[in-house]
C-alpha cells in the first residue's frame, strides 16, 4: 500500500515530500393621513428614563421600548386599530406629536413646514438635522423639476440646499440636472430621479435616531435575530428553517447527522480513492486503484444504483471532477491521462494528455467550456474541450500530489505548490498569494461559497482558513487518524454546517464547523477511510470511500428505505441493518 516515505509509489499514497415602506408612523403601505389635533400638538412626554420599568427575568428589557416596538410591530402589520388601542391603554406613544407632525408633512409634500418641524424635533446632532433636511429640499427640488418649475427649483437650490454646506459632488449633480432637465431619468441619470415620499420617509427613519423613529421592522429583526444565534449554537442543526419555531427554544438531537449506513456499495474491486456528488446530488463519481471510476445514481427515495463504469484507464484512477451542469465527467489517472466522460451514455469524449507528463488533478471552470489539470512538471495546464491548449502556469504550482480547484469566478486557481504552502493564483490580475502551514499538506477542499478553504495535514489536523480578502485561520479540527496515507475532508449539511472527514481507523468524522466540536466518529468500513463527500441536496446523505473496496452511504437513523436488491450495488441496508 505504501507510505508516504514511498520514492516513486503507484497509488494514491505518492510520497508526500516533506421596497415601498409600510406605512412609517402607521405601518400600512397606503399612506393615510396621521390627525394630529391642537391639543396633541402639546406633545405628551415620553417617560423619562428614571421612570422606565424593566420586563423579564434578566432585567434588561425596558418596559417603554419594548410597548413601543410592540405597536410599531402592529402598525406594520397592518393592525393599525391594535396600534392605537396599545398606545391608548398602555399611555406610551410610538412616537411624540411632533414626529407624527413631521412625517405626516413629509407624505403631504409640505417641504417647507417639515423642515422647520424638524428642527423642533430636538435632534442633538446638527450634522443629523442637516442631512435629514438635505434629503428633504433634494425631494422638494425634485418635484419642481418634474412640475417644469425650473425657476422654482433653481431658487431651492440656491438658496436651501447649498448654503447647508454639506454634500457638494451632489449639490454639482443637481446643478447638472438643472442644465439638463429634460434627461432626468434617462438612461446612465438614475441617480438623478426623484424618489416616492413613503421611500424618502423610509431614508428619513434610517437617518433619525430609533429612540426619535423606531426603525421599520424592529420586532421582526430582534426576533430573528433570536433565532438565528439559537440555531448557531445548536451543534446538530441540520435541517432547513422552516422547522424552527418561536413558540419553544430551537435544540436539534444527534438524529438529524447522517450517523447510520443506508447502503454498501461494492462495485470496485480495489481500494476506493476518492469520490464526489454532482453539483445536483443526483449523481455519485468514485475512482479506485482497480483503473476504474463509476458513476453511481441517487433515486428519488435515496437509493443509489450504479450508472455507468468507466474503463479505460492504465493506471489507478485519483481523482474526478463534475462539470458545472453535471453532464460530464473529468477522470485523472495517476500521472497518466485526464479523460471526458459523457454521463448520460458512460462513453469517452476526449484524452487530455502532455507529452512526456503525466497529470495529476483536474476540474472544470465555472463555464463548462474549458478544463484545467495539475502536471507532473509542476505546471497548471488549460485546455479547451476540443483538446486545444490555451494556457500554462509554469513553475512551482502545483506537487504531484496535489488537489486543484477554481473559484465560481472563474479568477482564481487554488493548488498545493510546495510541502507546505498552497497557492491562490488570481489568473486575471496575475496575483499570487500564500496559505503557509507549518505541517506537510495533504490534501485541501474548497467550501461552495469560495470563502473558505480546508486543509487537511500530515500531524493529524484538519485547518479551516478563511481566505475572503485577508487570509487568515480561524478554526482547527483534530481527532480523526492519519499517519501514513492521504486522508481527505469534506464541508458539508445545511449551510456546509458540518466538516467530515476520514481515517485511517476505518471511521468517518464528523465536527461542527463553527466550533470545532468533535460530534461524532461512526464505524462500519474495515480498512482507512481515504474520502468522505456530502451531498450538496440533501444535507442527510453523506458518502464515505475505503481500502475496504466499498463505498458506504450514510444517513439518518429514523429513515426506513426499502431497497431492491442490485448486484452492482452489493450489499444494501435499512436502518441500517443487513
Amino acid at each position: 500500500m505504501g507510505g508516504v516515505e514511498d520514492e516513486e509509489p503507484a497509488s494514491k499514497r505518492l510520497k508526500l515530500s516533506a421596497g415601498e415602506l409600510g406605512g412609517l408612523s402607521n405601518g400600512t403601505s397606503s399612506i393615510e393621513p396621521i390627525a394630529v389635533s391642537s391639543r396633541d400638538l402639546m406633545a405628551r412626554p415620553l417617560p423619562s428614563e428614571g421612570d422606565e420599568k424593566v420586563l423579564g427575568s434578566k432585567g434588561v428589557i425596558k418596559r417603554v421600548e419594548f410597548v413601543r416596538i410592540i405597536a410599531k410591530a402592529l402598525y406594520s402589520l397592518g393592525y393599525k386599530k391594535s396600534g392605537a388601542y396599545l398606545e391608548e391603554e398602555s399611555g406610551i406613544p410610538l412616537q411624540s406629536t411632533v414626529v407624527n407632525l413631521f412625517m405626516q408633512q413629509i407624505l403631504d409634500g409640505n417641504w417647507d413646514e417639515s423642515v422647520a418641524t424638524l428642527h423642533k424635533i430636538g435632534l442633538p446632532d446638527n450634522n443629523i438635522v442637516k442631512s435629514a433636511s438635505f434629503l428633504i429640499l433634494e425631494q422638494k427640488f425634485f418635484e419642481l423639476l418634474n412640475r417644469k418649475d425650473d425657476l422654482g427649483a433653481l431658487k431651492t437650490l440656491r438658496e436651501e440646499i447649498a448654503p447647508l454646506d454639506i454634500n457638494g459632488d451632489r449639490v454639482h449633480q443637481l446643478s447638472v440636472c438643472m442644465v439638463f432637465s429634460s434627461s432626468v431619468g434617462a438612461p446612465g441619470q438614475n441617480v438623478m430621479t426623484a424618489k416616492t415620499r413613503p421611500k424618502l420617509l423610509e431614508e428619513l427613519e434610517e437617518l433619525l435616531p430609533p429612540t426619535v423613529m423606531i426603525p421599520e421592522r424592529r420586532l421582526e429583526h430582534l426576533v430573528e435575530q433570536a433565532l438565528v444565534l439559537q440555531r448557531d449554537a445548536c451543534i446538530f442543526h441540520n435541517s432547513s428553517n422552516e422547522e424552527m419555531s418561536l413558540y419553544t427554544d430551537h435544540r436539534c438531537g444527534r438524529d438529524r447527522i447522517p450517523s447510520r449506513t443506508l447502503q454498501i456499495l461494492q462495485g470496485h474491486s480495489n481500494e476506493v480513492w476518492f469520490l464526489q456528488f454532482s453539483h445536483s446530488g443526483r449523481y455519485l463519481a468514485s475512482s479506485s486503484s482497480d483503473q476504474l471510476a463509476i458513476i453511481w445514481e441517487v433515486g428519488v427515495n435515496g437509493e443509489v444504483s450504479l450508472k455507468h463504469k468507466l474503463e479505460g484507464h492504465g493506471r489507478p484512477v485519483s481523482s474526478v471532477s463534475w462539470s458545472p451542469d453535471d453532464q460530464q465527467l473529468l477522470t485523472c489517472g495517476v500521472e497518466e491521462a485526464v479523460r471526458r466522460w459523457d454521463v448520460a451514455s458512460g462513453q469517452c469524449l476526449r484524452i487530455y494528455e502532455k507529452p512526456g507528463f503525466g497529470c495529476v488533478s483536474c476540474g472544470w471552470f465555472p463555464d463548462g467550456k474549458w478544463i484545467f489539470c495539475g502536471v507532473s512538471d509542476k505546471s497548471i495546464c488549460m485546455w479547451e474541450l476540443d483538446g486545444k491548449e490555451l494556457e500554462c502556469w509554469k513553475g512551482q504550482r502545483t506537487l504531484k500530489i496535489s488537489d486543484l480547484e477554481i473559484t465560481s469566478d472563474g479568477k482564481q486557481v487554488i493548488s498545493i505548490c510546495r510541502e507546505t504552502t498552497i497557492l491562490l493564483l488570481d489568473r486575471v490580475a496575475k496575483v499570487e498569494r500564500w496559505i503557509e502551514e507549518d505541517q506537510t499538506i495533504t490534501s485541501f477542499s474548497l467550501s461552495r461559497d469560495n470563502k473558505f478553504l480546508l486543509v487537511n495535514l500530515l500531524n493529524q489536523e484538519i485547518h479551516l482558513w478563511n481566505i475572503q480578502g485577508d487570509i487568515k485561520l480561524i478554526a482547527k479540527y483534530k481527532g480523526h487518524k492519519r499517519t501514513r496515507f492521504v486522508i481527505r475532508s469534506c464541508f458539508g449539511g445545511i449551510d456546509q454546517a458540518f466538516i467530515a472527514s476520514g481515517s485511517e481507523d476505518s471511521q468517518v468524522y464528523l465536527w461542527h464547523r463553527g466550533s470545532s466540536e468533535l460530534i461524532g466518529a461512526l464505524p462500519g468500513h474495515s480498512g482507512a477511510v481515504n474520502c468522505v463527500s456530502w451531498n450538496p441536496a440533501n444535507p442527510h446523505m453523506l458518502a464515505s470511500a475505503s481500502d475496504d473496496r466499498t463505498i458506504r452511504i450514510w444517513g439518518l437513523k429514523e429513515l426506513n428505505v426499502k431497497h431492491k436488491d442490485a448486484h452492482s450495488n452489493g450489499v444494501h441496508y435499512c436502518n441500517g441493518g443487513t
